[in-house]
């Protein structure tokens, strides 16, 4: 088993009356992409920043390498790199000399500070804005830049926050392709509540909601949770009420096992082994029963289909 690079025991933060993170205990793998997955708000950039060292926890402890991290440890605080959500630069310093800067903050020689922004430029396709200040680059490019000072002290753990938040489609393509790139040698850290982004990145996932930790383990573990099988979601034209939600379980019920409707949203959901081949007979259930069907979606689990069984809601509401 790899060894434990980050552990967090019992930690709360609070704020006032609100609660942004309660009792959270997590163990993160070296070399393995950790996601941290919930809606806006669950309280994931707080639990990074209390990873970091950048907030104290009122109780409960960070380890990073088995220390104990502390307010003022620069040591330890130096082995992680972050990437905050919001991006943070000086306008008008090039990109080169932002990398220099931050390597040298971080106790490197001048000449490594140096060879370390020309590799980063480089790796993050910036070479042509190399002595361009960072007010002229676009949103895409400053994300870029932002994520390469928090490498160009080559830390062994990589913290980002909403890495491709805001990012236009080729920019989200190249920051996810240089995470996973860097997976083999660092262990990164990433919060976000883009299921996707989790699902295509994450070796395993810890889904928070309101501060509290409701589940941890692989993508794929995770989502043999929710049942083997695709997903049938099938839109109403009108809303269902309870009487005609019952009439659809007694009805579709032989055929699927276990139904789940949402019928605040318009929506039938079904859970098949073979969902192609059953959905003749579903429609055919559904027209003697009076429904008639919208638009019809035939998909695989995903995450938010995890959120949702342990919380009762998608991820975004």
């Amino acid at each position: 088993m790899a060894d434990i690079v980050l552990q967090t025991d019992h930690l709360t933060k609070k704020y006032g009356a609100l609660i942004a993170v309660k009792d959270l205990t997590l163990q993160v793998l070296e070399g393995e992409v950790f996601g941290l997955l919930g809606p806006n708000g669950a309280g994931k950039t707080t639990t990074i920043n209390m990873m970091c060292g950048l907030i104290k926890p009122d109780t409960g402890t960070v380890t990073i390498h088995g220390k104990h991290l502390s307010e003022g440890d620069e040591p330890i605080r130096s082995r992680v790199g972050v990437c905050p959500q919001e991006i943070v630069l000086w306008e008008r310093l090039t990109c080169f000399e932002q990398l220099q800067f931050i390597g040298q903050m971080y106790g490197l020689k001048a000449s490594m500070a140096r060879r370390n922004a020309e590799n980063l430029l480089k790796e993050l396709d910036l070479v042509e804005k190399r002595n361009k200040q960072a007010r002229t680059l676009s949103g895409g490019m400053q994300r870029r830049l932002n994520l390469a000072m928090a490498l160009v002290h080559n830390p062994e753990i990589v913290v980002l926050d909403e890495p491709e938040a805001g990012l236009d489609p080729q920019s989200r393509l190249k920051v996810r392709q240089y995470i996973q790139n860097i997976a083999h040698e660092k262990t990164v850290i990433l919060t976000t509540h883009n299921m996707d982004e989790a699902e295509r990145l994450a070796d395993r996932v810890a889904i928070i909601d309101h501060g509290q930790l409701l589940v941890c383990d692989t993508v794929d573990a995770l989502k043999r949770r929710v049942g083997e099988g695709d997903v049938i979601e099938i839109e109403q034209d009108l809303k269902l009420d309870e009487d005609d939600i019952q009439r659809v379980k007694a009805g579709l019920q032989p055929l699927v096992g276990d139904v789940h409707i949402e019928a605040s949203q318009r929506l039938i959901t079904l859970r098949a082994l073979n969902a192609v081949s059953i959905l003749p007979a579903i429609l055919v259930t559904m027209n003697k029963l009076s429904l008639q069907p919208g638009s019809i979606n035939i998909r695989q689990n995903t995450l938010e289909d995890v959120f949702i069984q342990l919380t009762g809601r998608r991820l975004r509401e």
